[in-house]
């Protein structure tokens, strides 16, 4: 890999707004989740049996009595992350609704897995180009991230089980339709999946600060991207297992681009020379 050292404004695209503090990953939770939501215990045992997919289940801090024990035990043993809130954040994302304590978030579209997406990538004949994103908590930034993908070609989005936005009404929304042609998977540990991606041939690089300018980095591979959070962009466990760190020039005067910006600047890139090598 030819990657040249660049030298110009230390200002780079870091992954994301770096205008939330850490808080908000808590308030992201419970937040812009209005839609899609199972509420009450009846109607989230419904869901668990029909075996449809769900991204998280958001339980009132102190109820663990009755049935609630036995949904909250089914979710675990399902993988489902659970989140422990107070009685009024229930009752904001509900309305006041008679939520008994139990809040589910339904999948808008059913997850794949890492291997389908590069079985994708091998029915089409293509070097497998795959978009990783870390903790991005914000619907309307991972929406747009999707339709960024589908629109450059991209085999297929990660995302992580938790600390993070699923496929949400939201999510859909913003994605203008691009959901429903591209596939995502949703992992229970992005480190351990770079991992395994990185066993298979996949070099993977991360939009940071301090990287390689994205127009002089090569990336002519099967090859990964990450984008990081709004908060605080790329982890650094995620980071130290990158391969490659990739940054947009800055030149202006604010420091960074909106997550979904920023990766129609790279991903256009990683699309033209997937296409022209």
């Amino acid at each position: 890999m030819d990657n040249k050292n660049y030298k110009g404004n230390k200002k780079n695209y870091h992954g994301g707004d770096r205008v939330r503090n850490r808080n908000d990953r808590q308030y992201s939770e419970v937040t812009d989740v209005n839609e899609g939501l199972v509420i009450g215990r009846n109607a989230v045992r419904e869901l668990l049996k029909s075996g449809r997919a769900v991204d998280k289940i958001f339980v009132q801090k102190g109820e663990r009595e009755g049935s609630i024990v036995v949904l909250v035990a089914e979710a675990v043993s399902r993988h489902i992350p659970i989140v422990e809130v107070e009685k009024a954040k229930l009752d904001k994302m509900t309305a006041n609704a008679n939520h008994q304590g139990i809040v589910a978030m339904a999948a808008e579209k059913e997850y794949c897995s890492v291997d389908d997406i590069l079985q994708i990538a091998e029915e089409r004949g293509e070097r497998p180009f795959i978009i990783i994103a870390d903790g991005i908590t914000d619907p309307h930034n991972l929406g747009a991230l999707i339709r960024c993908a589908e629109g450059v070609g991209a085999h297929g989005l990660i995302i992580p089980k938790r600390r993070a936005v699923g496929l949400t009404p939201a999510v859909t929304k913003a994605s203008c339709g691009a959901i429903e042609h591209l596939a995502i998977a949703k992992v229970t540990n992005l480190a351990s999946t770079i991992d395994e991606l990185k066993q298979k041939g996949i070099w993977v690089f991360s939009a940071e600060a301090g990287g390689d300018a994205y127009y002089n980095t090569d990336f002519k591979c099967p090859c990964a991207i990450v984008l990081g959070s709004e908060g605080d962009g790329v982890s650094r466990l995620i980071k130290d297992k990158s391969d490659y760190i990739v940054s947009i020039p800055m030149y202006g005067h604010v420091n960074s681009f909106n997550v979904s910006t920023a990766a129609a600047v790279i991903l256009a890139e990683v699309a033209k020379q997937h296409r022209l090598s």
